[in-house]
């Protein structure tokens, strides 16, 4: 058998079951690489595994998603590029995943850390040698929006997006079992949608507004104050490791989670080693009107997050929202929501390093 799914936590082989009853065999070589490897120390819950604010159930790492994205293209196309692409989506991560856009500025989008993606797979020589092998071109993987099964625009229903929605409902915020995933991903199949492109939609109404009903509660998580709180501190926190010359930029691309948070505790400013204890220790975020002193205290909106899949009716194909006064109640409360704005804080003071400093 192979290593990494002999690994792997029983629900989440489960879980593979249900997005591919019958696992691609070809797809282990590629899982197997040292770049995908890497992102097997990185956690989907961009570092809050690492909060008290938060009670993760169990690991799932980028791989993980990885791997779940790539199943779903699998069973919907059976095309080993688009799987491939799905695959490699994100084997340029950084560790802390999006926290690392929050050191760049890049709070809304999410965007920064996406463009390395083709420098990984092209310097990968296992890699390049089983496209070769495979008679696959590197331009054929490197960009998995080339293939909209794979992904598409926020809202649209993609491989990546229900991916995510699905493991988070398992692991970040329970939401739901493996027979509710397994109910609502047997009622999806391919369509063509408004600009007569494919796109995953749902045969019945009443399973996309389960569906819609389901994931609607982790709309909010993702950008609560919490949420963003942990995420911007983590960010302020490899930016400041940085600047005082214990971190290189490279180290966020190249190690792990685990390795990273040991260079945290172990380096020799104690008050950047002993500021993360406290976060480590934080298990409450506090909201204010205004900036409060002495306390580690933020102002960062973060990203919209959310779908509005397509839905096969009497009458053609249509966006649940449009057939659906429910899902339509659900996905315009969450847009209407603050997303950001106020202030947030730690009980606990910490103050980033914002420029490079002499050790």
């Amino acid at each position: 058998m192979n290593k990494y799914l002999d690994n792997l936590n029983d629900e989440v082989k489960e879980y593979f079951k249900i997005l591919s009853p019958e696992f691609p065999e070809w797809l282990l070589e590629y899982i197997d690489t040292p770049e995908m490897q890497r992102i097997g120390g990185i956690s989907m819950s961009c570092g809050t595994d690492y909060s008290k604010c938060f009670n993760v159930r169990y690991w799932y790492s980028n791989l993980d998603h990885s791997v779940g994205v790539a199943l779903i293209i699998w069973h919907f196309t059976h095309d080993k590029k688009q799987t491939l692409a799905g695959l490699f989506h994100d084997i340029s991560t950084p560790v802390f995943k999006h926290c690392i856009d929050f050191m760049n500025g890049d709070s809304e989008k999410q965007e920064s850390t996406e463009e390395m993606t083709t420098d990984v797979i092209k310097n990968s020589k296992k890699i390049m040698d089983l496209l070769e092998r495979d008679s696959i071109k590197l331009e054929e993987v490197n960009d998995y929006k080339l293939y909209p099964i794979a992904d598409n625009d926020t809202p649209r229903l993609s491989a990546d997006r229900f991916e995510y929605t699905f493991s988070s409902g398992l692991t970040f915020f329970r939401v739901w079992e493996l027979d509710k995933i397994k109910e609502i991903y047997n009622n999806v199949v391919v369509a063509k949608n408004e600009d007569g492109t494919d796109e995953l939609a749902f045969k019945d109404i009443n399973v996309c507004e389960k569906y819609i009903d389901i994931i609607s509660k982790l709309w909010p998580e993702w950008v609560s104050d919490k949420d963003r709180t942990v995420m911007q501190f983590l960010a302020d926190m490899c930016k400041s490791m940085s600047n005082a010359g214990y971190l290189t930029i490279n180290d966020l691309y190249t190690l792990s989670e685990k390795e990273i948070i040991n260079k945290f505790l172990n380096c020799d400013d104690t008050y950047l080693s002993e500021s993360f204890k406290k976060f480590q220790s934080a298990s409450k975020v506090y909201k204010s009107d205004k900036p409060v002193e002495d306390k580690y205290c933020i102002n960062v909106k973060s990203k919209t997050r959310y779908v509005n899949p397509l839905v096969l009716t009497e009458n053609g194909i249509s966006r649940i929202n449009k057939v659906s006064q429910e899902s339509n109640n659900a996905i315009t409360k969450y847009l209407n929501m603050p997303k950001g704005g106020n202030y947030t804080y730690f009980d606990f003071d910490f103050t980033p390093y914002k420029k490079a400093t002499n050790k």
